[in-house]
């Protein structure tokens, strides 16, 4: 089995336990967090089967026996070093890879609703710090183009400029935020129709007319708390999502609902707000791991952008889920429109 010390050495970044076997299911390399987990050092975990570490089960044996080509899940397995007492559980990941397979332990107290798919992994903001520091000064250079550009070009190239000047800002912001995590910023109000429009300017300064963007607005939504900031990048993840599946039309939805329910929680007046498209759908092989990070269905992807847009949803109390078919796919992001004051007093 062929290792690239690249790789691993991404693996490190990542806070979830991840194992990579061979074709036989013998571990071959571990990240950092893999080896805190369980409780030992590299070099004693190295050549043992990943079935040694089953405690008072064979799943994971037998998905190895069946050397999977799809991806596995394992619900709640007993894991623990051979002669260990320190017996955790987890849900299990095994996906194929190229010669061998990977592990990824996702502890069961990491995901208070159970389920990892639903709940973005911890593993976020460590795999995208690596990525930071890489785009800080392409960043830098983008900003001072587009602010030489203003001064020579006409109203509409200071337009288009403007544009640029206000993601870099965005995209610096989001990167320091990856390199010095800070409190969250407080709540404004958010006129959701404004967040949207601006989606649509960067989607025809991206994709030109290549795609027919439809909207589909209630304007009679009230304006709610929220950053339309991280709104706005968590939309445009999912219109670009769209438009790289191959989509001729995407369309912007937005209606209220009262009496929604999101999660456990029952709240009286909520945002249903839906990014459908006509392209090629979600891959049947990922529709259970489509909001993990890392797990992207093209070759060239990060797969950070759902990942990304689901933590946005769960920072307005909302949450993102989909269906899709080919031809029909849609997200919906539904939020609260009211306050935790409004919902103790209304």
């Amino acid at each position: 089995m062929r290792f690239d010390p690249a790789a691993d050495a991404v693996l490190d970044e990542l806070a979830t336990p991840v194992l990579r076997l061979d074709a036989a299911g013998n571990i071959r390399a571990l990240n950092v967090a893999a080896a805190g987990w369980l409780g030992v050092s590299r070099r004693r975990v190295l050549g043992l089967h990943a079935a040694a570490l089953e405690r008072d089960g064979t799943g994971l044996s037998e998905v190895l026996a069946q050397k999977p080509e799809a991806p596995a899940r394992l619900r709640r397995i007993g894991l623990a070093f051979p002669g260990s007492e320190a017996l955790q559980f987890a849900d299990l990941w095994l996906g194929a890879s190229e010669d061998g397979y990977w592990l990824e332990m996702h502890p069961v107290d990491e995901f208070p609703g159970g389920d990892p798919a639903e709940v973005l992994p911890s593993a976020l903001s460590a795999s995208l710090k690596g990525l930071a520091h890489e785009l800080r000064n392409p960043l830098v250079g983008i900003k001072g183009a587009a602010q030489l550009l203003s001064r020579r070009g006409d109203a509409d190239a200071r337009e288009l400029t403007g544009i640029i000047e206000s993601e870099v800002k965005r995209l610096v912001a989001l990167v320091d935020g990856l390199l010095n995590p800070a409190p969250q910023r407080a709540f404004e109000p958010v006129n959701i129709h404004a967040v949207l429009e601006r989606v649509l300017r960067l989607t025809e300064s991206d994709a030109g007319w290549a795609v027919r963007m439809q909207r589909d607005y209630d304007p009679s939504l009230p304006e709610f708390p929220g950053d339309a900031d991280r709104l706005a990048q968590a939309l445009w993840n999912l219109v670009r999502n769209a438009i790289d599946a191959g989509a001729g039309s995407v369309q912007l939805r937005t209606r209220a609902e009262h009496g929604a329910r999101i999660g456990e929680e029952i709240v009286p007046l909520a945002l249903r707000l839906e990014v459908g498209d006509d392209g090629r759908g979600v891959p049947a092989e990922l529709a259970e791991q489509i909001f993990l990070p890392l797990v992207s269905g093209r070759a060239d992807g990060t797969g950070l952008g759902l990942a990304l847009a689901q933590q946005v949803a769960r920072e307005h109390r909302g949450a993102l889920t989909y269906r899709s078919r080919p031809g029909h796919t849609v997200f919906t992001l539904l939020m609260p429109l009211s306050t935790d004051e409004e919902d103790a007093h209304g």
